[in-house]
Parts: C-alpha cells; structure tokens; sequence
C-alpha cells in the first residue's frame, strides 16, 4: 500500500515523504488535487493524505471528485489553519481523520495505519462480496427458485407445492444449495442471497 500525499507546500511534500519513508511507507507525492486525478487509477492501494487548503483545487473539492471515481482509499485531511467548519465538512465527505499542521509525527503514524487497517478490511470485505457472487452464479435455475423461497422463511412441505416438485426433491436442492454456496445453515444463506440484490 502507498500513502498519497497531496499539498502544494514542496516543502510540506518533501518532508512527509522522507518521514514516511524512514518509517516504512512508499510514497507517492501531488502538487495539488489537478495533478492527483490526472494520474487517479482505480486499483490503487492505501491512504490519502490531503492538504485541505491548497491553492486551485481545495481538499474538499478533490475529496468530492474523488468521491465521483467512487474513491474506496481511506482519506485523512490535513491542515495548517484547522476550524471546526472544515472538519465537520471533511468527515461529511467521508474522511477518515484530520490533522492539524506541525503534525505530531506519532498521530500522523497512527492515522495512516488506521486508514491501512480500514483499507484491508474494505478490500477483504469486497473480495467475499465477489466470492459470493460467484458461487451464486453455479446455482441452477430451480436451486435458485429453491434458495429464493428458503430465504423468505417458506419450509420445504410449503415450498414443495409451490414448485410442483416433493418435499424430498426440494431437501435434495436445497441441500444441493448450500454445499455449492459454503453454508451451513440458513442465517448464512440470507447473507450471501442478499448479495444477488446488490
């Protein structure tokens, strides 16, 4: 993962990047928010660092245009004229945190690595969004008629009529079901259903 650093400040870009760097992080740094979504690619990893004040763009702005390119890398906002009103602002567009200039190197660490952990979990989450799709997709049509009535909270014996199909052929698909998807009882297949509504 990389740390994005955006500020028009040289100075305020070049002293981030080689505290990050003594730390561990890679880096990669933007003058402003113009050049940032001149390079923006949607696989990128880790965690954005913005200047909220910055001369053409602001970070307000560019958190919301990021926000348009449907932006999942956590945000920290920094600062050096920090008010309530700008805060209040950041965390609306979904900041996951806001620093105040001369930063205290320890909670500046401490944000990053948050906004990392945040990363992963989104990431982690996103993955088993996708398996699921995926098992959901080897379902048969009539597993996921089946499946369907299951997750409304029908049994079999009522399930059965309603498909023309017996009570026995009903238990063999949905036990069917629920080995192709993983699951083991039924609170695990609302779950992963309720991804075929998303």
């Amino acid at each position: 993962m990389t740390v994005y650093i955006v500020d028009d400040d040289p100075s305020v870009r070049d002293a981030l990047s080689l505290l990050l760097g003594v730390h561990g992080y890679r880096t990669a740094v933007f003058p402003g928010g113009e050049a940032l979504l001149r390079a923006w690619q949607p696989d990128w990893a880790g965690c954005l660092l913005i200047d909220i004040r910055m001369a053409g763009m602001d970070g307000l702005e560019l958190q919301r245009r990021l926000g348009e390119l449907d932006n999942r890398i956590p945000i920290v906002i920094v600062t050096g004229h920090g008010d309530v009103g700008l805060a209040r602002a950041a965390f609306k567009a979904q900041a996951l945190d806001f620093l105040e200039k001369p930063f205290d190197d320890a909670k500046l660490l401490a944000a990053i690595e948050e906004a990392f952990s945040s990363e992963a979990r989104q990431r982690q989450e996103l993955r088993q969004r996708e398996d699921g799709r995926n098992l959901l997709r080897e379902l048969t049509p009539r597993e996921r008629e089946v499946m369907r009535l299951v997750v409304l909270g029908r049994h079999n014996r009522e399930i059965a009529p309603e498909l023309g199909i017996s009570v026995r052929t009903v238990e063999v698909h949905k036990a069917r079901l629920m080995s192709k998807l993983g699951v083991g009882h039924v609170a695990e297949l609302v779950r992963i259903a309720m991804l075929d509504d998303e």
